[in-house]
Order: structure tokens, then C-alpha cells, then sequence
């Protein structure tokens, strides 16, 4: 009989080949293993705390954007809790030192913001900040202000504190006016070198420097309804040049900027100019330190005026019902000094965390002017 070969030891080989006789041992027909089992080794759990959160479904653009704003301003908060509470003993930084703020009254009647028992200070004076009586929201929006900080060297940022600043050079304004009522006119003083610094930006004011008429050429100028951004900037302008010149600077001229074609600004009419320094040299210290943050924050001394003059306690002219619905507004002035920007950034789209910035921060400018302006016009006029 034909001798059969013995099977190979290799794992590959799990049937048997067909002439192998029945005969044969069952054990050579199968995989042999002999390496032996391996036991998992459980590690120890050294992790601390609660266990992780459970997953969450997904969420839209608009809200992970707010998520992580809001995750961003706590860590935030937490970071500068940890610093103020880290802060050696003594120093300039530590956490607040007040628990509570609230507005009071001095023996005049007027405003005072006390952090504690003690009033606030103006830093440029050391004397208590006083508002006047006939601004009691500006008051309660100072103490609410001051609320809000978490330790000292926050107070000694001004754009965390804007209207503290704004109210604190108001103050030293009217101080100075009381002890010199000619400062304006004699070219000294505050009020002088405020009054000066406005007036440049009426040559390059922004409601008047107007894009190039669009050509045949760049149907690409217009947008969907056909309008041109200077034609968009003609129309936000001119009602607002039209109140200007029929009831605050009546007879007056204003020249667009930019001609036609031209990159170099045109100055304003000599005539033009001497009106509006006058009209600026004889306003209230609340209304010019007002019509300076607006006009900083806008860069045109035309909104800033238009905006000064409808809030002013002193310098409205009275509105009816109907009228009053239609006024002059943070919103009206953020647009009208951002149409330019409008315009691209709805043709290009915006910048995350730079445009939408910029926008709050405007608006909270001329909120800002509208608090410090405003009041019930119960005191008289210096």
C-alpha cells in the first residue's frame, strides 16, 4: 500500500486532505494552539471628580457661536477672579473693596454715587463726583457701572468704565468754566483745545466725504435695487444736513468733502467754520464733552451735532407725539456713520469678532452721549 506523507503544522491547514484514510488520528487533522490565554490586567481609576458630561447633539451656527461666547467671558470672569484673589496684600490690583453701590444726594440736591459710605471721587480733582440733579439715570448708570467691576484695576481702564470718564471730564469742564468764563475765547483752556480739535474734523467729515458717482462701465456699483453707495449716502445725508442748517446753524453752507473724482478733502466755507466754532464755544460742558465722545466715535462733526441736539436737555426743540416717534437715535447715528461699511460688508459679508465689535461699540458710544446730554432740564444754564 502507498505510503501517505504526514500533514504539515501549519495553523493554515483546518481540513483534512480528501485521500487521508479514516483511520488516521483525529488530532493530526486539526490546529493544534499552544500558547496559552492572556488575562486582561484591570488598571487603577486615579481620575477625581464627577464623571463627564454626556454628549450633546450638535447645534447650529448661531448657537455655538453664543456657546462659546459665553464659555469664553466665564473663563474670562475666572481668570481675573483668580488674579485679584492672588494679588499680594496692599497692592493697587486687589479685589474690590466695596460690597455695595448706590446713588445719594448732596445738600444741593444733586448726585452723588457712594461705594459704600464714601462718594465717588473725580481722579483729576480728588473731589467728589457730582451729577447734576436733573440727570438721575446717568446717576443710577454710573452706580450700576461700578457694580459691575469685580476689582480695582478694572477701574483704571477707562473703556471698561465710559461713562465714569466722560462724567469725570464733564465735571472738570464745568469747573473750569466757573473760574473762567472767557477760557474759550482768550484760546485757553480745556474748553479751547476741545473746540479746536472738533472743528478739523468738519473738513474730512464722514456724513459728507461721498463715493464717486458709479459709471456705464461698473454696472457692479449698484446693488439690487439699483442704488449706488453714493446715492445711499446722499439720501442718509441730507435730511440730517437739513435740520442742521435750518435749526442749528441757520444760513450756513456744507460742501460735500470729495468732489468728483477728487482724493483730496475740500475745506468748508470760512463763513461755515466761524459759525460752527461759536456754536460749539457757547455749549453747556455736559453738552461739548458729549458732542466730543460722539464725534470721536463717529469721526463727523455733522452726526455728533445732530445726535447732541435732539437729547440735549438745553437744546431740543420740543416734539410731539408723532415727531417723537421718528427721532434722531443711537441706531439712526450708527448707520449713518457706517454706511460705507453697511454697503461692503452686505456685498462681502463680515468679519466675525471684528465688525460685529466695532458695531456694539459705536452704539455704546452714542449711548453713552445720550446719558451724559439728557435730563429733565430742571437746572439752570451756566
Amino acid at each position: 500500500m502507498k505510503r501517505i506523507a504526514p500533514l504539515p503544522s501549519s495553523p493554515f491547514f483546518h481540513t483534512p486532505y480528501r485521500n487521508v484514510p479514516s483511520s488516521r488520528p483525529r488530532a493530526l487533522l486539526q490546529c493544534l494552539h499552544t500558547t496559552s490565554p492572556r488575562v486582561a490586567t484591570p488598571l487603577p481609576i486615579t481620575a477625581t471628580g464627577p464623571p463627564p458630561a454626556a454628549p450633546q447633539p450638535a447645534a447650529s451656527q448661531y448657537g455655538e457661536r453664543v456657546d462659546r461666547r459665553r464659555r469664553q467671558a466665564e473663563l474670562l470672569k475666572r481668570g481675573q477672579d483668580m488674579r485679584a484673589s492672588h494679588m499680594k496684600p496692599g497692592t493697587a490690583a486687589k479685589k474690590r473693596f466695596w460690597k455695595d453701590v448706590s446713588v445719594q444726594t448732596d445738600d444741593e440736591k444733586n448726585h452723588l454715587v457712594n461705594l459704600d459710605t464714601r462718594a465717588l471721587r473725580n481722579p483729576t480733582t480728588k473731589q467728589p463726583l457730582t451729577i447734576p440733579r436733573s440727570k438721575p439715570h446717568l446717576a443710577t448708570a454710573l452706580a450700576l457701572e461700578w457694580d459691575l467691576l469685580v476689582s480695582v484695576q478694572q477701574a483704571t481702564r477707562s473703556h471698561l468704565i465710559p461713562l465714569t470718564s466722560i462724567s469725570a471730564r464733564a465735571h472738570v469742564l464745568g469747573l473750569e468754566d466757573g473760574e473762567n468764563q472767557h477760557a474759550a475765547s482768550s484760546g485757553t483752556g480745556t474748553r479751547y483745545d476741545i473746540v479746536n480739535t472738533l472743528l478739523r474734523y468738519l473738513d474730512t467729515d464722514t456724513l459728507l466725504c461721498w463715493a464717486p458717482a458709479p459709471t456705464p462701465a461698473n454696472p457692479s456699483d449698484k446693488d439690487g435695487r439699483g442704488e449706488s453707495l453714493r446715492d445711499l449716502q446722499v439720501r442718509t445725508a441730507k435730511p440730517i444736513l437739513s435740520y442742521l442748517t435750518q435749526n442749528v446753524w441757520p444760513g450756513v453752507e456744507l460742501k460735500p468733502t470729495l468732489d468728483d473724482g477728487s482724493i483730496l478733502p475740500a475745506s468748508q466755507p470760512a463763513a461755515t467754520r466761524a459759525v460752527i466754532k461759536g456754536w460749539m464755544a457757547g455749549l453747556p460742558a455736559w453738552e461739548l464733552v458729549g458732542l466730543e465722545r460722539a464725534v470721536l466715535a463717529s469721526k463727523s462733526l455733522c452726526i455728533a451735532a445732530r445726535l447732541v441736539c435732539e437729547w440735549s436737555e438745553y437744546l431740543n426743540l420740543g416734539y410731539t407725539k408723532e415727531e417723537a416717534a421718528g427721532r434722531f437715535g443711537i441706531e439712526e447715528a450708527a448707520k449713518a456713520c457706517s454706511q460705507e461699511v453697511i454697503w461692503q460688508t452686505g456685498r462681502w459679508g463680515e468679519v466675525e469678532d471684528s465688525h460685529d465689535v466695532d458695531k456694539e461699540d459705536l452704539r455704546r458710544q452714542f449711548g453713552s452721549v445720550i446719558l451724559v446730554v439728557s435730563g429733565t432740564g430742571n437746572r439752570t444754564r451756566p
